[in-house]
């Protein structure tokens, strides 16, 4: 036995390569090896590399381990895969066996399916595979589908039926277990699926079994596959599994291998990748490929595909497809619709515990024929579906058997409605059917059966048909049985003991044939293989240990079975069975027309079906057998009895008002018997017609005197109105004084009621008010009247009232009136009166007078229009010029008065009479005050003419302004002007008093010869062009003061003024003297006074003795030659002065004088400004001996001076030589000497040369190239740029500007400066902050720019490389399909981090992550500030952690377009947003029924005005759902408006409304309904005082649930006093109650703060005390203050930048790669080293590797490869393999030393520090290094290199501690094998002390206590603020209003329920008496 079983061969398959055409299989025997040496035979079979990774697994991704290649079978299959989940390249095989005779799988279906009861099985055998595939996806978590697909088309292949499901699919071993025959689910062992141990566990007891356990016996699936064809293909794959399996069975391949002597119970199972259908070639099968196609995807599945399908089955399935639908959909009825079945009457699923179970059928056949599909789900006439919604009551029990089986039962009553059975009908046994197929353009487009009687000649045949359907069920059994849920079709149990009908009563005999029942066992009752038949239910059932119980509520009832059920069907006959049906149950009343006994209760119902024919409320009736035949309209229908829904009864009555309600004004409640149903509607509406025409329908007016008044007539006031003669007339025109009577009585008489309104702007005013009595010779008569003479609009109303009750309204209906509107105007001028005129005047100024115009009646009246005034007034002139007339107002106007009055500010009263010729009262008198007028003319005095003044004197004037009349008068702004003829003009102001003086100034000329001078004077006032100009003389006579000097030399020389004198330059001029005059021209003496007024402008020093002898100082001339030197003598502050002018003149040559306008020049340019060359005296003063030819004398040298470009040009102008083309070409910079010369005159300049033009930008500075850059980071190290000249010499032109620009577009260069000017030294330094563009190489352009010139500059190569720590977008999932319901649940939303290089990133702190939320439509990409921020919820087990998950986020519950936008704060400042999502928030599921707005608390009274009876007025309802949403645009209906008692009320009678009706129906389209205005009838039933309920209740179709009605409350009194007291009581009472609603809900949410502050202040206290206490454990100086707390940050920081400013080694590699996704860096930074021996001989060692970047993966390696262009070397260590572990030093061997090794040998690498990815690096330096090894010097190295060796053992590189190597070959010595100094390296740096990071934790932790004590203090301070402002005068006040508003709602509620009503009750009149009760339908 054990031989055998170590006799083992496995089949082994490569699967390692991706590509299939390399995947190969071997077979490995096995026999005798362990694990570890069947591995080493797979590395050598296979050709395994030493350090290659590989994994072993099973066909069901079972890895292999020592365990379970212990329980390898013989023949097994294994996959060899690079990783576990590897998917397969190609399909694999794995042979199998199984053992049973193949006729008991291809013929055991025939046996089993056919030895049934004559009927079609293959809906059974269909529902074997169907079975399976429910207990396939027993477990899933959402919905369970399975699919039947009929594939009947020949262009895909031969027929074939596929059975697929989404269920946990099947391993290989599994699959393997499904093959073979009758291996149930209890003989299975125990396999493995998905890493668990999976076994048969029976499933915990649920309601009616559901528990999919129906997979059973290991038999059916496969006798259905080959009951319905010859092959099947399994297909399948398990949940946790990459691989598919397919396993092929078929009769064929059974019948080959019988026949080739093969072994028959095996086969392969093939393993291949999900979609691969590669081993799919034959044609007859090509359809396979669409459905291996469709794996994609999935989780898990299994599909099976039965070919060879037998053509009588095909016919079957295809003509057939209704019936065996509608059969499946009988077996599997509670799976699909729960619990309690398929109830067309709810919406509910009644499923608890299962989740949504889809059964699909499709049917394809060969186009043109469209494919058939239906959902079993949609099956609604299958037995069940038809049994339950055929009953209207159930009878729920429990069977226990003696064993302990339970089965669950349900007895169903199925009641006689009217005529007929409802129980139902099997169309399969009763009836025969026919499919028709609803077909439109050749495709069928509806499934569902129309079943067609035949019609039989024979009429027994109908008989019997008749007896059938009246004994309901018949001979058939009543129950069917369920067996673990699925239906078992051949078995029924007939009846129990307990309810046979030969053991109830005998008035219930019937009553037994109307129950259909259902039984439910659990699998302890059995069943045969197929399913077709219970074994032993019956059997169990009736035996007498079983013990029957009844179910209540889920609840057991004791009782005795059998009385409780005959109870029970008692029950339902008494209820159900009925002959009239009423519906629309209203409510439940008391009549007090009856006797007490029969008062209640009576129920009301909207309408009746009855023999056929439906009444409803509102309809036109008419009743025979009464005596008066009776017309009107059903009201509603009664029904003794207490009923609270529809009913089927018999007997009853009719409520009916009678018809016209105009005539009759009655209602009458007859019995339905009496309802003549052969009446029509016509019929009716004609009798009813007649009557109505009886009624007064208007009243005829006429004018018996003529002159009628039309409508809207106008007359003046005081016009006689009347008299006016009525009439009132009937549609037939026929005069009535009286009403018509009604039976035997004489009909009231009529009145007719006149009154007059006056319609005015306080008000309407009755101003008549008549009534007349009807006269046989006059009719209705009104006299003459002429009292109408107010003003305005009038209304004339006749009406016609009763007599008796002065009622307007007859039966509901207005009496006949009439009205006139007319209009009383103003009558013909008699009188006026004066109008406002100011009371005072100004002479000559015009005025006007108003005079307002009047009639007879002091109304404002039309003047005439030929009216001339008369004025008069004494001691004045009046005049006016013209007159107007505007409306009744007639103005006078241009009114002016003239005359002597008193002068300012004075005044006088005058009466001035007006008269207006013509009128009755034609004279009036006003009272005027009149001032002087306007400003006229001027008054100068003195009169003289000439007036004399001595020259140099004022004059002085007196002034005055006078009017017209001569009047002295004062006006603002009089301002009056004298101008003398030459001098300034002299003003004064003479607005306060009319008059003043003015004083010129002194009067100043000059005299000649002594003359005197005449000057005019002119007098005006500026403000007044008009008023004529004042002239006057002035005679100015000459003055003795000094008015002339003169100057002279020498006694002799007189000087002329502003005489010219030529002297030499630095001469001196003497002997000078003045002369003195007056204006007579005589000589004036000097005198010591008039000598100290005597001034010099040459000098300040004088001598007054001279002065006084007339002799002036001395004038030294300038030494500078200029143009005129200008000299003065002065007399009295320059009053009188004399002055000449000095012009110097130059002496001999003395030297060359050479001039430079510019002394520097650039190199290579042209010295800017010529140089001139002059001859000068010995005071530098040109001579001007310069001649033209004496440009040929003069020479000019200087070193590198371009003597080409020289040029010497004559300047005639100034007798001077310019030199031009100074030029330097070569030489250094600096200063150069230029030599001029002419003749003996030698002259040196100095001239300085700078650099030249700029021509060139040269970088100076900056990093070093390559230059590689990570996208949007920025370059440390400045760029600096010099400008240099051709020459390149430095140049510092300031005006140059050096712009930095990029290469290309999408490259974006981010600097502080774009562009900036060079410095003082011609240097221009640019930082560039950021680089941001697509991954690629780009240049940096340094341009600079002279004048808009550009100068060549320099540029920079740079790679941009991706940052893969860079988030730059958003990326959002989510179902886009999905519907957001108000209210409702978000999908779930995906956010994904997308970084620079396009891959996820996971770094973020999902607190960062929000959803926000916004209302409407946004414009632009930024969030609105009014946003509602949401957070991520915590990523399931079965979702992606690489994004943040939005997870059960409520929609909002309005509806509207709302903005969804994801954002990520990446900073402080930074955030990220998505793309904004436009979503459309709809209504959810209709609920309710509700008004726009909610209107207030309605009172109403029975009077006759319609707003006292009005109950709602403009109301708009809608269909809403449960958050006032409209939702119901697409429904249509009806609204039914009654009337219901408040609660607790139910006795008292109700409102009616207008028509006496207590419903009424309102059409509700499109979800809306409006009501225009709501009134309850005039004199209306009802409890005074009483509140009654107004409801609105919808009646709609196509609504899941029913929707609930509105309630309106209202309250009714009898008198309008006590409703208008009630109505303004219940408005404050609905204002108090909305303000207290308000109020309190500002409290509560104040409160609710108020606990989240506290709670946010606990927390932030908890947190800084934890963080404390970790500072205290950690012995960290504890500050509690923010300052004390920043003062020991800083202490640490400052010593953090010490440590770190302390100099240390580091590495001086650029490491351009580092943070790169997948990169970890160079390897020169990837460690550090402590010592710098060390650190010295390892980075020499290793120094061609020190600049390699390692990398995670050889993707990522590739990628830096090409982004370098291969410059750059790179491993990735993905494909790099290094023995796991740390091997023992050389000198180990089994765990002791060897020897003892000198010279402290260690593995280098163990003295490498990794601050980062230590693992990785771990890696890294084990393949760099090695096992090299570091010993202390080169002795010690040979030492134990030879101890090695002799221990034969190889041993590694050795480095020592002074940098000696020796290779692992031996050799050492030479500078190969000798580091150089470690100045001269790269090398390793040193790491941070321990310290450091010590501190750094330190920081981290006060950083966080300083939050934290931050958050605290916040806290606390926002809590306290919170508690001031809950304490604050505001909110105190606020709430002592609300206890205020508190106290006046309790004293309004006691005043609603205390106010005293009037105890009056109305109700109808003409109530009749009960009816008869109609008898029982006869049985």
């Amino acid at each position: 036995m054990e031989d055998r079983r170590d006799d083992r061969k496995i089949r082994v398959y490569d699967c390692r390569s991706g590509n299939k055409e390399k995947i190969t299989y071997k077979s490995l025997e096995i026999s005798g090896l362990d694990f570890n040496a069947f591995l080493q035979l797979l590395h050598q079979k296979f050709s395994i590399r030493p350090h290659e990774t590989f994994v072993v697994v099973t066909t069901d991704r079972i890895v292999l381990d020592f365990d379970q290649f212990k329980e390898l079978q013989d023949d097994s299959t294994l996959h060899l895969l690079q990783r576990e989940d590897q998917a397969l390249a190609m399909a694999t095989e794995e042979r199998i066996k199984f053992m049973p005779h193949y006729d008991t799988l291809i013929k055991g279906g025939m046996y089993e399916y056919y030895a049934s009861e004559g009927q079609k099985s293959l809906p059974y055998a269909l529902a074997e595979l169907i079975d399976n595939s429910l207990s396939a996806t027993a477990k899933n978590t959402g919905s369970r589908t399975i699919e039947i697909r009929m594939v009947f088309d020949e262009t895909l292949g031969k027929p074939a039926v596929v059975v697929l499901d989404n269920g946990c699919g099947m391993s290989s071993k599994q699959l393997q277990n499904w093959a073979v025959y009758r291996l149930s689910k209890f003989s299975r062992k125990t396999v493995t699926v998905g890493g668990k141990q999976e076994g048969y566990v029976r499933p915990d007891p649920v309601p009616r079994s559901l528990n999919s356990d129906i997979s059973y016996f290991g038999v059916g699936g496969k006798q259905a596959v080959f009951y319905i064809g010859n092959s099947t293909r399994m297909i399948t794959k398990p949940l946790g599994s990459p691989d598919v399996h397919e396993l092929v069975l078929s009769k064929e391949e059974f019948e080959r291998r019988e026949r080739d002597k093969e072994e028959i119970y095996s086969s392969v199972i093939k393993n291949r990748k999900p979609g691969d259908s590669s081993h799919v070639n034959k044609d007859e099968e090509r359809g396979l490929h669409a459905l291996i196609a469709e794996e994609s995807g999935k989780e898990s599945f299994t599909a099976v595909v039965i070919t060879g399908v037998l053509p009588e089955h095909i016919a079957f399935l295809k003509q057939d497809f209704l019936v065996w639908t509608r059969q499946l959909a009988h077996i599997y009825h509670y799976y699909i619709h729960g619990v309690n079945g398929k109830d067309m009457s709810s919406c509910s699923t009644g499923s608890d515990h299962l989740s949504k179970i889809d059964i699909q059928i499709t049917l394809r056949e060969k186009p043109p024929k469209c494919p058939h599909a239906m959902n079993l789900r949609e099956v609604d006439n299958d037995m069940q579906t038809l049994y339950i919604n055929a009953a209207v009551d159930t009878f729920e029990f429990k069977a226990v058997t003696g064993g302990g089986g339970a089965v669950e039962g349900v007895i169903r009553y199925h009641p006689f409605l009217y005529d007929k059975e409802t129980y139902p009908e099997d169309s399969g046994i009763t009836q025969k059917y026919e499919l028709c197929f609803m077909k439109y353009d050749g495709c069928m487009s509806h499934f569902g059966p129309f079943f067609c009687l035949s019609a039989s000649d024979d009429e027994d045949d109908v008989d019997n048909e008749s007896a059938a359907r009246h004994q309901a069920r018949g001979k058939r059994p009543i129950f069917d049985c369920f067996w673990n849920g699925r239906l078992i079709p051949y078995t029924k149990v007939a009846e129990f003991d307990w309810c046979t009908p030969n053991k109830g009563a005998k008035e219930l005999a019937e009553c037994y044939s109307r129950i259909s029942g259902v039984l439910f066992s659990d699998d302890r009752f059995e069943v045969t293989t197929n399913k077709l038949t219970f074994m032993d239910l019956e059997m169990k059932l009736k035996h007498t240990d079983t013990l029957f119980t009844r179910i209540v509520n889920s609840q057991k009832q004791r009782g005795n079975i059998q009385k409780e059920f005959t109870q029970w069907l008692k029950n339902c006959h008494e209820k159900w069975d009925k002959q009239v049906k009423f519906s629309g149950y209203l409510e439940t009343i008391a009549r007090t027309d009856l006797s007490k006994k029969m008062q209640s209760p009576w129920a009301t119902f909207s309408s009746i079906e009855w023999d056929g024919k439906i009444y409803k409320t509102g309809q036109l009736v008419k009743s025979h057998k009464t005596v008066p035949i009776l017309f009107g309209r059903v009201v509603r229908f009664l029904l003794y009895g207490k009923y609270e829904d529809g009913v089927f009864a018999t007997g009853g009555e009719v409520e009916v008002v009678l018809e016209p309600k105009a005539f009759y004004d009655k209602v009458k409640i007859i019995a339905i018997s009496k309802i003549d149903k052969t009446a029509t509607d016509e019929a009716i509406k004609t009798n009813i017609d007649n009557d109505f025409a009886k009624l007064p329908e208007l009243l005829k007016v006429e004018w018996p005197e003529g002159n009628p008044w039309p409508q809207n007539a106008a007359r003046p006031a005081g016009t006689r109105f009347g008299p006016l003669k009525v009439a009132i007339v009937n549609k037939k025109g026929e005069s009535l004084s009286k009403m018509p009577s009604v039976g035997q009585g004489a009909g009231k008489k009529l009145v007719v009621e006149l009154k007059v309104v006056h319609h005015g702007p306080k008000g309407d005013d009755t101003v008549l008010f008549l009534s007349a009595q009807h006269s046989p010779k006059w009719g209705f008569w009104f006299k003459q009247n002429d009292n109408l003479t107010s003003l305005g609009r009038y209304t004339l109303s006749l009406n016609t009232k009763i007599n008796e009750t002065n009622a307007t309204e007859f039966g509901g209906k207005e009496l006949p009136s009439y009205k006139l509107k007319f209009t009383i105007n103003a009558g013909g001028a008699e009188s006026f009166v004066v109008g406002a005129v100011s009371a005072t005047l100004h002479v000559g100024v015009p005025f006007s007078i108003p005079l307002l115009v009047k009639d007879g009646y002091d109304h404002s009246a039309t003047p005439p229009p030929d009216l001339k005034p008369v004025l008069k007034c004494s001691g004045l002139d009046l005049s006016y010029e013209t007159v107007d007339i505007s409306g009744t107002t007639f103005t006078i106007k241009s009114v002016k008065a003239r005359g002597k009055v008193l002068n300012y500010p004075q005044s006088k009263t005058y009466d001035l009479k007006v008269t207006l010729p013509g009128l009755k009262t034609d004279t009036q008198t006003i009272k005027i005050c009149l001032l002087p007028g306007n400003p006229h003319s001027l008054h100068v005095t003195p009169e003289d003419n000439p007036i004399t003044v001595e020259n140099g004197n004022p004059v002085t004037f007196n002034v005055s302004v006078h009017d017209e009349a001569g009047n002295i008068t004062a006006h603002p702004k009089q301002i009056v002007c004298c101008q003398v003829q030459g001098f300034p003009a002299v003003a004064i102001d003479c607005s306060a008093t009319g008059a003043g003086q003015i004083v010129t100034t002194p009067i100043k000329l000059k005299i000649v010869n002594g003359e005197p001078e005449n000057l005019k004077v002119k007098f005006q006032m500026p403000s007044r062009k008009k008023s004529p100009a004042v002239d006057r003389e002035l005679k100015v006579v000459p003055s003795t003061r000094v008015s002339r000097m003169e100057l002279c030399s020498d006694g002799n020389l007189v000087l002329i003024n502003d005489d010219k004198i030529d002297w030499l330059a630095g001469g001196l001029l003497e002997n000078l003297f003045y002369k003195l005059y007056d204006e007579a021209g005589r000589l004036v003496p000097p005198t010591a006074e008039i000598a100290s007024r005597i001034k010099v402008n040459w000098t300040g020093e004088v001598n007054e003795e001279d002065l006084v002898q007339g002799k002036l100082p001395a004038l030294q001339v300038p030494k500078q030659v200029q143009q005129v030197l200008f000299y003065q003598v002065s007399y009295q502050d320059q009053s009188v002065s004399a002055s000449f002018c000095v012009v110097p003149r130059p002496d001999q040559p003395n030297r060359l004088k050479a001039t430079l306008l510019q002394n520097t020049v650039k190199l290579g340019e042209v010295l800017p400004g010529n140089i001139n060359l002059e001859l000068v005296d010995q005071y530098d003063n040109l001579t001007k001996t310069l001649t033209s030819t004496c440009e040929k004398d003069m020479t000019v040298d200087a070193e590198g001076l371009d003597k080409s470009a020289i040029a010497f040009v004559w300047q005639e102008s100034s007798s001077s030589v310019l030199v031009t083309g100074v030029q330097f070409q070569s030489g250094p910079l600096g200063p150069r000497e230029l030599c001029f010369s002419y003749r003996s005159f030698v002259k040196r300049v100095m001239v300085k040369v700078t650099a030249g033009v700029p021509a060139q930008l040269k970088l100076v500075s900056g990093p070093a190239e390559p230059l590689q850059v990570l996208n949007d980071h920025g370059i440390a190290m400045p760029f600096v740029v010099q400008l240099c000249d051709e020459w390149g010499n430095p140049t510092t032109d300031q005006r140059v500007v050096v712009k930095v620009n990029s290469s290309a577009p999408a490259l974006k260069v981010t600097t502080a400066v774009a562009s900036q000017p060079v410095d003082a030294e011609g240097k221009a330094c640019f930082t560039i902050g950021s680089v941001s563009g697509p991954k690629g190489c780009y240049e940096l352009e340094f341009n600079g720019s002279l004048n808009q010139k550009p100068i060549l500059g320099s540029i920079v190569n740079l790679t941009v490389i991706p940052d893969p720590n860079k988030p730059v977008s958003l990326s959002v999932e989510y179902n886009t399909n999905a519907v957001f319901p108000a209210g409702g649940r978000f999908p779930v939303f995906s956010v994904t981090v997308v970084s620079d290089e396009g891959s996820p990133m996971t770094t973020f702190n999902p607190a960062a992550a929000s959803m926000l939320l916004s209302k409407g439509v946004r414009s632009g990409n930024t969030p609105s500030q009014t946003v509602a921020e949401l957070k991520c919820s915590k990523p399931m087990k079965n979702e992606k952690k690489d994004r943040f998950h939005f997870r059960d986020k409520e929609i909002p519950e309005l509806v509207g377009k709302y903005t969804i936008q994801f954002s990520l704060r990446i900073d402080g400042s930074k955030v990220l947003h998505s793309n904004q999502i436009l979503i459309n928030v709809v209504a959810n599921r209709p609920v309710k029924l509700g008004p726009d707005s909610q209107p207030p608390t309605p009172v109403v009274s029975d009077s006759k005005t319609v707003a006292d009876r009005t109950l709602v007025e403009k109301m708009s309802l809608k269909i809403m759902d449960s958050y006032g949403n409209p939702a119901g645009q697409d429904l249509d209906g009806k609204v039914v408006v009654s009337i219901k008692n408040f609660s607790g009320d139910g006795d008292k009678r109700l409102p009616l409304f207008e028509g006496r009706t207590d419903s009424l129906t309102i059409h509700l389209v499109d979800g809306k309904a409006h009501i225009n205005r709501l009134l309850i009838m005039e004199n209306s039933p009802g409890e005074n005082g009483s509140a009654y309920v107004l409801l609105f209740k919808p009646e709609v179709l196509m609504v899941p649930t029913p929707l609930a009605p509105y309630e309106l409350p209202f309250h009714f009194y009898n008198d309008s006093e006590s409703q208008r007291k009630m109505s303004e009581l219940s408005k404050k009472k609905d204002q108090l109650t909305t303000s207290i609603t308000a109020h309190k809900k500002i409290f509560t949410s104040y409160s609710d703060l108020l606990r989240l502050m506290t709670s946010h202040h606990l927390d932030a206290s908890k947190k800084e005390a934890d963080i404390r206490n970790e500072l205290i454990k950690r012995k960290v100086e504890i500050a509690q203050t923010i300052p004390d707390i920043d003062r020991v940050l800083n202490e640490k920081k400052a010593e953090v930048d010490r440590i770190l400013n302390t100099p240390r080694r580091v590495c001086s590699i650029r490491d351009h790669f580092s943070g790169q996704q997948d990169v970890l860096g160079m390897v020169g930074h990837l460690a550090f080293v402590q010592d710098d021996d060390t650190a010295r001989v390892i980075s020499w060692h290793i120094r061609g590797d020190m600049d390699c970047v390692i990398t995670k993966t050889t993707a990522a390696a590739r990628r830096i490869y090409d982004d370098t262009k291969g410059q750059q070397q790179v491993m990735g260590l993905d494909s790099v393999f290094v023995q796991p572990g740390n091997r023992p030093m050389p000198h180990m061997g089994n765990g002791h030393m060897l020897f003892d090794p000198p010279g402290n040998p260690v593995y280098a690498r163990n003295l490498l520090l990794f601050p980062h990815d230590q693992e990785s690096c771990n890696v890294a330096f084990k393949n760099i290094l090695g096992d090299t090894i570091l010993i202390d010097d080169l002795d010690s190295a040979n030492i134990y290199r030879k101890a090695v060796v002799q221990n034969k053992g190889p041993c590694p590189t050795i480095l020592t501690r002074q940098g000696d190597r020796i290779s692992a070959k031996g050799k050492f010595g030479g500078a190969q094998n000798k580091a150089p100094p470690i100045n001269t390296l790269q090398v390793f740096g040193a790491p941070l002390p321990q310290h450091y990071y010590t501190l750094k934790e330190h920081i981290d932790l006060l950083s966080k206590h300083r939050s934290a004590v931050e958050k605290r203090d916040q806290a606390k301070k926002e809590r306290e603020d919170h508690l001031r402002t809950m304490k604050s005068p505001e909110m105190l006040k606020q709430q002592h209003e609300i206890k205020e508003k508190m106290m006046q709602l309790k004293e309004t509620e006691k005043q609603l329920v205390s106010t005293p009503v009037r105890p009056v009750k109305r109700g109808l009149e003409g109530a009749a008496g009960p009816s008869g009760i109609v008898p029982k339908r006869l049985k």
